[in-house]
């Protein structure tokens, strides 16, 4: 796991400039550093060295020096496509998984990133043919930002970088706050900085004589087989993730992972094999999964760790966590993996984590809305329709969010696993809300013409896949290890678990009866019946009860208050929504975090820097 930036162009300063731009993301590969600078490009490494740790430091060189790589992320069927490459002539001058992409782009092209298996966001300069190739991976474990602004192209595994570069234009992207309200993070291609983008999963770029192009190279599709019986998906997934978890434990350095009470880490740590688990949980028990995690680890025989956060440095961290994100997060499991790092970057340098599951095998909760009241969908469109116009100019009315959601189909009010403010409500808060501002939903619709055929558990699995997925999910996931030099690994989010999970039919996933049904079965020949059988949580957090505490709703009240705070927001309304929440009248957590945990960014990026 590594950090890469780079930029084209012409400067005398060059090799500082990039030099600068690698340090600011120093910890994502603390344990090197390497350059390449030519009269057209210049390309930075940060090494967190995990495989062939005396050979592998980048940048890595084709054995006619021609192309230049720099990677980030692990390849865990390179030995693989090592073997396949050596018997085509190629000499290897490391043992890392990362010159594997040297190689394969010489013998297959830009069709090579098609075989590979990993979380990966890499880059290719080709020397003699003056291009850029970039590319990354499958489900977007690993990110990779560009910018492009006139003659100027820069990329990076983090925003923060671009900050270093004389030439950058740190501007704010302001249409992307409404967007980012609904959806607790920054959802699409855009980012909150304007010019700068995110390359989006599966696909890669290419930069050549300043012409940018992108192509897709991998589409997630769900294809069912009717044949098999539940026990023999349930067989299936059992054997597909135990292949999945073996290969994701290659490594040269010990390897750890991640536990809660839910069933996905319970899983993956239960058949991992390994040393040492984590858990994080709270000094208020109402929020505290450790005990469970800590009876499984008993039962596993393995040395668990675990962090208790408390509410002083939970609160006094949000400002550095924000900062690691690049832009505005508010799922607030964010802190609770940024403890959760911290505490395993102690002992290991590589984790195993249950993300991807809940996409994967139907495991949220809201997949079991379409089963719920289903004779109100059967009432005639337009009377729902009539009802749903009600509840919009009532939403105090109880029941007016299932009016609201049940008066479209189900393509149309599905956004994503998070859709907590909806325009009117963001129409309140904000100073600007101009006329044609895109929505959440103009975002999905290009998504909803693959849905057709689909049932509805399959639609919202595959909108969160291209949604929640990358934008929340597994942000956090890499910004919050790679804050604390330690490498995440998901083995629910492989392409061979996924070519395993794509055909297998709605009724062996989420039911009226339960969700993720044939996983949990496959689980529970490994994890306690109590744990297989547990309904999702996530990482719960006691911010709904915090905000109650002057302590605590204080720094809120301040943040909402401020000047800063004036240039979007209506401030009577903000501070009406925390004095709502704080005499319990109503139950506003979620706006007021998202609020909150946006201005605190916005005040590491564009007040303090």
């Amino acid at each position: 796991m590594c950090g890469i930036v780079g930029f084209t162009g012409h400067r005398e300063d060059k090799k500082q400039v990039i030099k600068d731009m690698a340090d600011a993301i120093r910890h994502r590969g603390p344990d090197g550093e390497g350059y390449y600078c030519d009269g057209d490009i210049a390309l930075g490494h940060r090494r967190l060295a995990i495989i062939d740790l005396e050979g592998g430091a980048q940048p890595l060189y084709s054995e006619d020096g021609n192309l230049v790589l720099i990677f980030n992320g692990e390849i865990y069927n390179y030995r693989e496509l090592r073997k396949d490459l050596l018997s085509r002539g190629h000499v290897f001058a490391t043992n890392s998984d990362g010159e594997v992409l040297i190689h394969g782009y010489e013998e297959y092209g830009r069709e090579f990133v098609k075989r590979l298996r990993g979380m990966f966001a890499y880059a290719l300069w080709d020397r003699n043919e003056k291009t850029l190739f970039a590319a990354r991976d499958y489900f977007g474990i690993k990110p990779l930002y560009y910018y492009s602004d006139g003659g100027l192209f820069m990329f990076s595994s983090e925003i923060k970088a671009f900050l270093h570069h004389p030439d950058f234009k740190k501007a704010f992207n302001e249409p992307q706050l409404p967007l980012y309200l609904s959806c607790q993070y920054s959802p699409g291609e855009e980012t909150f900085f304007r010019n700068v983008r995110k390359l989006m999963p599966s696909h890669f770029l290419v930069w050549k004589d300043g012409n940018l192009t992108m192509e897709r190279y991998f589409e997630p599709e769900f294809c069912f087989d009717a044949k098999k019986t539940e026990d023999e998906w349930v067989n299936e997934i059992d054997r597909i993730m135990a292949d999945s978890v073996r290969a994701h434990k290659i490594s040269d350095v010990e390897v750890g992972s991640f536990l809660s009470s839910g069933v996905d880490s319970s899983y993956v740590a239960s058949i991992a094999d390994v040393d040492k688990t984590f858990t994080v949980g709270y000094e208020n028990k109402q929020y505290d999964e450790a005990e469970y995690a800590k009876a499984f680890a008993e039962q596993l025989g393995v040395e668990e760790h675990v962090k208790y956060i408390n509410p002083d440095e939970y609160w006094a961290a949000i400002p550095v966590i924000q900062y690691h994100m690049d832009e505005p997060l508010a799922d607030a499991a964010g802190a609770a993996l940024f403890f959760l790092n911290q505490e395993a970057a102690k002992y290991v340098k590589v984790c195993l984590s249950g993300e991807g599951a809940d996409e994967f095998f139907g495991g949220y909760n809201v997949y079991q809305e379409p089963f719920a009241v289903q004779w109100y969908d059967k009432l005639p469109r337009g009377l729902r329709k009539k009802l749903g116009d009600f509840a919009r100019k009532h939403p105090t009315v109880k029941g007016a969010n299932f009016l609201i959601r049940r008066s479209m189909p189900l393509e149309e009010r599905y956004i994503g696993n998070t859709n907590l403010m909806s325009e009117a409500y963001k129409k309140r808060l904000l100073l600007r809300y101009p006329e044609g501002q895109k929505t959440p939903a103009d975002l999905v619709k290009p998504l909803r013409e693959k849905l057709e055929g689909l049932d509805p558990v399959t639609k919202m699995q595959y909108i969160d896949l291209h949604t929640w997925l990358i934008g929340d999910i597994l942000l956090k996931a890499d910004k919050m290890s790679m804050a604390h030099s330690l490498e995440l690994r998901v083995p629910f989010l492989d392409r061979e678990v996924f070519a395993v999970a794509s055909r297998i039919p709605g009724k062996y996933k989420a039911t009226p009866e339960g969700t993720k049904l044939a996983m949990r079965k496959a689980a529970a020949a490994h994890v306690p019946e109590q744990v297989a059988g547990k309904k999702k949580l996530g990482f719960p957090v006691p911010i709904r009860a915090w905000l109650r505490e002057e302590k605590y709703a204080g720094v809120v009240r301040d943040a909402f208050a401020s000047d800063y705070a004036e240039r979007f927001f209506k401030k009577e309304e903000l501070l009406k929504l925390l004095d709502e929440h704080i005499s319990g009248r109503r139950d506003n957590w979620r706006q007021i975090w998202c609020v909150f945990m946006f201005l605190v960014w916005y005040k590491e990026y564009f007040v303090l820097r």
